[in-house]
């Protein structure tokens, strides 16, 4: 079961401030679920989740706008927080004395009978991961990848040849249905982003 919220706030770094739609993404059975990036809203985001259980909030990377809820989140829903670790410095520019608990490569989390396991994927921010579902046939890619192209990489700690290798090594190499379930917009597949990667490297920066 895959469900999202799209909750609404800002996002801010290196001296800027942007309005920002973002998706939360509830994963899981009728009984126990886990969420992908709770953004902005953790009284929306607790209410689609309901009575199941959350097995954690895991966050795809530190930007304030897929962590800003985390902490309220966790606090009602009992669950514990997951960040790749390689995102301290972002992360602790919100939560300066928040502890977390540390994503590796390869881990596999699980919820509700659903398992999603770690692909670190940096570029956009240097802890990025996304969170493959083969089950499911999706992949969870934050910021990493969107419909027509990776994530930005004109910010601190970010990097678009590094992007561009995490996208080619780590996602173009799933099967071409795999649908991609973005931290903002609307979904792609694989294999449609997988035919823009020319056009991509030819815009740069």
């Amino acid at each position: 079961m895959i469900d999202r919220v799209v909750t609404s706030g800002t996002f801010s770094l290196d001296g800027g401030t942007w309005e920002v739609d973002n998706n939360v993404w509830i994963v899981g059975s009728a009984g126990e679920v886990l969420v992908i990036d709770a953004a902005h809203d953790a009284g929306a985001i607790a209410e689609r989740v309901g009575d199941r259980r959350v097995t954690a909030i895991v966050c795809t990377h530190a930007h304030n706008d897929h962590i800003n809820a985390a902490a309220d989140l966790a606090a009602r829903v009992d669950a514990p927080i997951l960040l790749h670790p390689a995102d301290r410095v972002l992360w602790e520019m919100v939560y300066p004395d928040r502890p977390y608990t540390s994503l590796q490569d390869g881990q596999v989390l699980s919820a509700g009978g659903v398992e999603l396991t770690v692909l670190h994927t940096p570029g956009h921010a240097p802890g990025a991961v996304c969170l493959y579902a083969p089950e499911l046939g999706a992949v969870f890619t934050g910021d990493t990848l969107f419909q027509g192209g990776p994530g930005a990489t004109g910010r601190s700690f970010s990097s678009f040849d590094t992007i561009i290798e995490s996208i080619t090594k780590r996602l173009l190499t799933l099967p071409p249905k795999t649908v991609v379930h973005t931290g903002h917009g609307d979904s792609t597949v694989i294999g449609e982003e997988a035919g823009h990667l020319d056009e991509w490297l030819a815009r740069g920066h």
